[in-house]
């Protein structure tokens, strides 16, 4: 099947039948529009990236920019909220699949954010096929029959809020003027292109989460974006709503600044907790003074988890903005009462924690946990939509604060294989085109994971990477527990035994082993898929 294809465009995917509904004339003209008007930009702020991980490397901190203190201490506030976007007490999120689309959606939970990204493996088929599924989703005509069980849509569904890939993915399969485009200018694009008008007239709108930020001049990117693609489609400019999470240990330090950035189009912050521990870990991995506990260990409570978790809903609040919590990986166990009851208690603490702080809401990742996250606050929220009136004084978060590392310890061989088996199972499902998994009764995905990967890395060059048996942990001990730790996987993995598992134990071997750090451990593996 052929494409009419705009000047200076290939695409060198499978066009499959029905991928034409997405890939029309018009729509890929917009993401060649785009692609040609911002990638010299994005180029430019992942060069930035680079260079200021350098500097961290050699020692510089973060702080709170000095350039920027007039818009930390002006007196401002983001646009008027849209009616979709004001009740958001529980948001359930999960990958483009046509099934986990319609569950998502007829679950109970406000809003749905639908992943092109972490929990996605963001192959071609994948990709396009999500953008099908979200054009029949917005439709209302989204259906399946599967296994002897028919899909559709309720009556009532839950908001749909869309996530694209962040800054450092491309679409290695479209070419614009001979180079790669971005990932999320191409999901974006289609998504807008198809969509927008369709929402709109339903009395909804096109909203967004926007992922890995790292500045507000990677945040001012997105605003231009927004700008130029409501001007190209006739759009009102502010029609666009985007939620930024804040999942960089960088951002943190400009959270108003990008609430400013995106003003006219935000709708607020949303406390991505793991991929921030991630990045805490990957922007100090050289300090030898730097080092976490066990991945259990790390929570919401840590000292730099909690002050990271105030400042962003006091940040939000005083600008009028929704502060939306972060995903609780836990779900529910099947079979054992015992440990179920011990999860739910989990997810209860952390939701009437956030509701109680003063979060407007927050993430789940599974359907049975929707009533129970709703539950915790309503017990808050009562009959109001949010709480964004609940301004917290009170908060007074230096950066000190942010960077306060604890715990460092303990650090065990249980910990260690722990994550040894979550980076091999989750990179051996990832390469089978599954980017969200259970694994060990959580919800991994490419966030975990990364956590996993480079916590191993860290340990094995930080002074203090020492398990509480007083033994280092070394490249020789990863080395000798992997093929364990693979042969545990291969014996509970759906296909357990398929090429894919022998993969990714050798890529988390290298991953964690190599004497160079790969940014980002998705980046990789979208070369494989």
């Amino acid at each position: 099947m052929s494409l009419t294809l705009p000047a200076g465009m290939q695409i060198t995917g499978a066009i499959q039948p029905g991928y034409e509904r997405v890939l029309t004339p018009d729509a890929l003209a917009l993401v060649a529009k785009l692609s040609r008007a911002f990638e010299p930009r994005r180029q430019e702020l992942l060069a930035a990236r680079v260079a200021r991980a350098q500097r961290l490397d050699a020692g510089e901190r973060p702080d709170f920019l000095a350039e920027t203190a007039h818009i930390r201490n002006g007196d401002w506030k983001i646009a008027p909220i849209p009616k979709a976007l004001e009740c958001r007490r529980v948001e359930i999120t999960g990958p483009v699949e046509r099934k986990m689309v319609i569950n998502a959606l007829n679950s109970g939970a406000d809003s749905y954010m639908t992943d092109f990204e972490d929990s996605n493996t963001p192959n071609w088929d994948n990709q396009i096929t999500g953008q099908i599924n979200m054009m029949d989703a917005v439709r209302g005509t989204i259906s399946l029959e599967q296994n002897g069980k028919s899909y559709k849509l309720n009556d009532k569904v839950a908001t749909l809020v869309v996530r694209p890939r962040g800054w450092h993915l491309d679409e290695k399969h479209v070419l614009v003027d001979g180079k790669r485009i971005s990932g999320g200018i191409f999901d974006f694009a289609l998504f807008m292109f198809h969509n927008a008008k369709e929402q709109l007239a339903r009395g909804a709108g096109p909203y967004f989460y926007l992922p890995k930020m790292e500045s507000h001049l990677e945040a001012r990117l997105w605003n231009d974006i927004f700008v130029m693609t409501q001007n190209e489609l006739g759009l009102p400019q502010g029609t666009i709503k985007a939620t930024v999470l804040i999942e960089t240990i960088l951002a943190a330090f400009e959270m108003d600044e990008i609430l400013y950035e995106l003003r006219e189009h935000s709708a607020g912050l949303n406390a991505g907790r793991w991929d921030y521990i991630f990045s805490c870990i990957k922007k100090f991995k050289v300090d030898k003074d730097f080092c976490l506990a066990d991945r259990g260990k790390v929570t919401m409570t840590s000292p730099f988890m909690r002050a990271y978790a105030l400042l962003l809903l006091k940040t939000c609040h005083k600008r009028g903005a929704p502060a939306i919590g972060g995903m609780s990986a836990l779900i529910p166990i099947k079979g054992d009462e015992e440990k179920n009851a011990v999860a739910m208690g989990g997810v209860r603490n952390d939701k009437a924690r956030d509701a109680g702080d003063g979060y407007d809401g927050g993430w789940v990742a599974h359907p049975g946990l929707v009533g129970l996250a709703m539950e915790e606050f309503t017990k808050v929220l009562g009959d109001k939509p949010n709480q964004i009136e609940k301004q917290r004084p009170d908060v007074n978060v230096t950066a000190a604060d942010l960077l306060n590392f604890q715990p460092e310890t303990p650090i065990t061989e249980a910990g260690l294989r722990y994550n040894i088996n979550v980076g091999i199972h989750y990179l051996g499902s990832w390469l089978a085109g599954n980017g969200c998994v259970p694994i060990h009764n959580l919800m991994e995905d490419a966030a975990t994971a990364e956590i996993s990967r480079s916590q191993v890395w860290q340990w094995i060059r930080s002074s203090k990477g020492v398990l509480e048996d007083g033994r280092k942990v070394t490249a020789e001990m990863v080395r000798a527990m992997i093929p364990e730790e693979l042969a545990k996987v291969q014996a509970v993995a759906p296909n357990g035994n398929g090429p894919t598992y022998t993969r990714a134990a050798e890529i988390f071997e290298t991953m964690s082993t190599s004497d160079s750090f790969a940014e980002f451990l998705t980046l990789p593996l979208y070369e494989e898929v």
